[in-house]
């Protein structure tokens, strides 16, 4: 009796079928890793750039108001690992009682600016305008 095998060409259509289909799956664990990094990076940074505007708002509230400021820093402001806070670059735009404008003409005491967080690597970000008021109290000077 004759024993039959598989023939050289049924084994390589095989392997080459198992091949695609996990290269497939590889493919799609791959991108569920990435998406889910990205992700995590933009809710990090969605959280980050809500406390650093709000940090910047009470910094300016406790006495730090710069008139016609070209730029806020937050000493002290706890950045996570991994990312990078800051005021835009250019951002800072007074108030004429009318419009913004990024020229201080006087400064009227309230201030828009952007701030940024971004991931180190490049793939998450997020940008917030913060409204700065000048403190009207006791101790601060006659507020206009």
């Amino acid at each position: 009796m004759r024993e039959r095998g598989e023939s050289l060409l049924e084994l390589v259509v095989a392997i080459a079928l198992m091949g695609v289909a996990i290269v497939a799956v590889m493919a799609g664990l791959t991108t569920t890793v990435l998406m889910s990094d990205i992700q995590r990076k933009e809710a990090t940074a969605v959280s980050t750039v809500r406390n650093y505007a709000e940090a910047l708002q009470s910094y300016v509230a406790n006495g730090h108001y710069v008139s016609c400021a070209t730029t806020y820093a937050v000493p002290g402001f706890a950045v996570p690992e991994g990312f990078t806070a800051k005021v835009v670059s250019g951002s800072v735009q007074y108030w004429t009682g009318a419009l913004w404008l990024p020229l201080c003409l006087p400064d009227r005491g309230l201030q828009r600016v952007r701030v940024s967080v971004a991931s180190t690597d490049g793939r998450a970000g997020q940008t917030l305008d913060v409204i700065l008021r000048k403190p009207c109290r006791v101790e601060d000077p006659p507020c206009t």
